[in-house]
């Protein structure tokens, strides 16, 4: 689909045919042309980034009314919308969504206009920003129909002609595709974690051994833990918004839609799966190294008994003249 954008726009910078040239031409094929410019017209892309743990609500207010007036701005319970730019007959506007969890989603923007909004807007009001060469991205594209019904195939969404103005229809969506880029950005992290882990348990039952201090298992205990609060916390995210209890009832059947189709269910019961199997490992390895630990103070102790008896040993034979100074 995105090779079709691409042979549109080429095509369209031919520019006028010569009088020859036109004399050549079936009498329907620019027509045909216009529909297919018309058609790649009312398409667009929507990117979402995760550019931070979270977003300072406050600072991000201030920093988008610095750069918008405020008739484009409008402010739900845990999202700010923007019009970057808007939309009209021809063609679709540009739409901003800054969830407070750290996600934007972009509509409409080309790459230089996103980079402007990750570099002078998101990156001002990020709380932990992320670097950028970890900033996870996920991309997806819309266009307008006038017969088919909202819905999303093959990451392309599907929106009616009417909605290419109402920024709420493209917020019901953003909710579940900003949830479920958040959500990516855990597995990820939980995937780097396995991989990190993954050769202790290889070199325990190949060695017996594990090369690793107690103190750096500790570490590691710590990591799962927080990732998994992360996710924990993330469930309350990934719960049904406040949006949709005042929203039409269609809103909120079209979310649905959008995360059963993102699998975000599915998605996080692998995580919390993934999560367990690391915990499991961790303390293993944490139990190996503390009875490896307790053994070592067993012979410690074993050891000072072994002097003392030696010890006493030595006075008893002193005071029988058995050793002594000659």
């Amino acid at each position: 689909m995105r090779a079709g954008i691409h042979c549109f726009a080429a095509a369209g910078s031919l520019g006028t045919p010569t009088e020859d040239f036109a004399l050549n031409i079936a009498p329907g094929l620019f027509q045909d042309f216009d529909s297919h410019r018309t058609a790649a017209r009312q398409r667009g892309r929507i990117t979402l980034f995760c550019p931070a743990d979270s977003f300072d609500r406050k600072k991000l207010d201030e920093v988008l009314r610095a750069n918008f007036p405020s008739s484009a701005i409008k402010s739900y319970p845990d999202v700010f919308y923007v019009e970057y730019f808007a939309a009209t007959d021809e063609a679709p506007g540009g739409d901003l969504f800054f969830f407070d969890y750290g996600v934007v989603a972009c509509w409409g923007l080309d790459s230089a206009q996103e980079t402007t909004v990750m570099r002078t807007l998101a990156r001002q009001a990020a709380n932990q920003p992320v670097n950028i060469g970890d900033m996870e991205v996920d991309q997806f594209e819309f266009n307008y129909s006038s017969l088919e019904k909202p819905h999303i195939q093959n990451d392309t969404v599907t929106l009616h002609r009417k909605a290419a103005k109402d920024h709420q229809v493209k917020l019901a969506i953003s909710y579940a595709l900003a949830q479920s880029t958040k959500l990516s950005l855990h597995e990820r992290r939980v995937t780097e974690m396995v991989l990190e882990t993954k050769h202790l348990p290889e070199s325990l039952a190949r060695t017996g051994k594990v090369s690793l201090k107690s103190e750096t298992i500790a570490k590691l205990i710590g990591k799962v833990f927080i990732q998994k609060a992360a996710v924990n916390l993330l469930s309350s995210v990934l719960d049904t918004p406040e949006f949709f209890w005042r929203a039409p009832d269609s809103f909120q059947a079209l979310y649905e839609r959008i995360c059963e189709y993102l699998e975000l269910e599915e998605r996080v019961e692998v995580l919390n799966a993934r999560f367990a199997v690391l915990q499991e490992m961790l303390d293993m390895l944490r139990d190996h190294e503390n009875n490896h630990h307790n053994a070592r103070l067993e012979w410690i102790v074993i050891w000072l008994i072994v002097i003392e008896v030696v010890v006493g040993l030595l006075e008893v034979m002193g005071l029988f003249g058995l050793v002594g100074e000659h």
